[in-house]
């Protein structure tokens, strides 16, 4: 249940130096416990392949299922995505930073550890402790903090409970999912997933964002552009809404 450091700062106190330190943590591979809106997550340097690696250990992830990432800015995606499409930047501008995870195909030149023809989980976070580390950092990746198939951790005691032995530092801010970042959000649920590789964009899981907010952004972008935008919602048995690129279908 150890950890290698704690930082307490639930109350904003030591703020810069709990984002300081988890940093460069994840810049030596090292795994910190972080907050989102609604759980701790397991996070990591999207492109240390040490810090990938013990993550994957830890979580018991194979090789062939990808690792979400979480972003500072849509900005950031077009660096590891192959290509971001118009739709996929009109859902950021509408529910980022927030509980919509895109999934996008990657950039297949990057030195990085993802599985080929797996799609690329991107999300950018609201809580603006994490939102400071990936803007420090780069991307990260990440994944509920729990063993697999246990309860998202709410408190940094649950996180540390389960994987506090596997981790450098964890950052404390308090008890999460208690409050709701958005009033068009509920933070008991995990985060909506939208597939935007394909002309025909789907819903691969409804979550915090309902689809019927997803389906009028799409709505208006087709009245603005005469481009017809398909919307599918898929079904429990589709492979990509079963598909764990987490953190979408890892509880975050």
């Amino acid at each position: 249940m150890s950890a290698g450091q704690v930082w307490e700062c639930a109350d904003g106190a030591n703020r810069e130096t709990a984002v300081g330190g988890a940093v460069a943590a994840m810049r030596r591979g090292g795994l910190v416990i972080l907050p989102t809106e609604n759980s701790y997550v397991v996070a990591t340097d999207a492109f240390s392949l040490r810090g990938t690696a013990l993550l994957r250990r830890a979580k018991m992830v194979p090789e062939s299922t990808p690792l979400g990432l979480l972003v500072a800015s849509p900005v950031v995606v077009s660096g590891v995505a192959a290509r971001v499409p118009r739709v996929a930047k009109k859902l950021m501008e509408a529910f980022w930073p927030g509980l919509l995870t895109v999934l996008l195909r990657p950039q297949p030149t990057l030195a990085w550890d993802h599985p080929k023809r797996a799609p690329l989980a991107v999300r950018m976070p609201l809580h603006p402790f994490t939102l400071a580390v990936c803007a420090r950092l780069g991307p990260i990746a990440a994944s509920t903090a729990t063993i697999a198939g246990g309860d998202a951790p709410r408190t940094i005691e649950e996180a540390l409970e389960a994987l506090g032995d596997d981790v450098s530092g964890a950052c404390d801010v308090g008890a999460l999912g208690e409050r709701s970042w958005s009033a068009q959000e509920d933070p008991e649920l995990s985060s909506t997933i939208v597939d935007a590789r394909f002309t025909e964009v789907s819903i691969a899981r409804e979550g915090a964002v309902a689809a019927e907010r997803v389906q009028e952004v799409l709505r208006r972008l087709e009245q603005g552009t005469g481009d017809t935008v398909a919307t599918v919602e898929q079904s429990p048995s589709d492979p990509v809404a079963e598909a764990p690129p987490s953190p979408a279908s890892d509880q975050e």
